[in-house]
């Protein structure tokens, strides 16, 4: 995890050493524990198989932070077609990856700090080169998140999202 120089929370009133400037899904929305006891089911850090049916990659939605040359950013899960999946396996450890065309998916990551809800905004996936994390770039809709990506945010909003984060309600939850 990337940071920026610290802020005090206005939830808790302490003073956070780092400001994150990326978080992390573990898993898809619809990734159950108990999926890992069988044997048509996989998790790893960038690839989720649920049930054979179900495939997913990990990849960053990127969102430039106003007036710096900062990046903040959600590692979140991204479904795929099964043809989509199998040709990004394929290719995982190939050279000049990143040349494919991207790939349609659906977002499968919550991200609580949105509303309304992440879950299936429609996203292409692009792949970089080998040891990156492909590129998410969502659907240019008017959801807070697609408009975040577009337009940037604030050193504040960071800070929004880290209390959010650090600090999530009922209703997060």
């Amino acid at each position: 995890m990337t940071s920026a120089p610290g802020f005090t929370c206005s939830c808790c009133g302490r003073f956070h050493a780092e400001l994150p400037m990326n978080y992390s899904s573990p898993a898809p929305y619809y990734w159950h524990p108990s999926f890992g006891d069988t044997d048509d089911s996989l998790l790893s850090s960038d690839r989720c198989v649920i049930k054979a049916e179900h495939y997913f990659v990990k990849g960053l939605v990127e969102i430039p932070v106003i007036g710096s040359d900062d990046v903040f950013s959600w590692a979140a899960w991204v479904s795929l077609s099964r043809e989509n999946f199998s040709r990004a396996a394929d290719m995982w450890d190939t050279p000049g990856r990143e040349a494919e065309s991207p790939y349609f998916g659906w977002l499968t990551t919550e991200l609580s700090p949105y509303s309304p809800s992440t879950i299936n905004l429609k996203t292409r996936v692009h792949t970089r080169p080998i040891g990156q994390r492909p590129f998410i770039e969502l659907e240019p809709t008017d959801h807070p998140l697609a408009v975040e990506q577009r337009d940037g945010i604030t050193v504040d909003r960071v800070r929004e999202i880290a209390e959010a984060v650090l600090h999530p309600t009922v209703d997060d939850v």
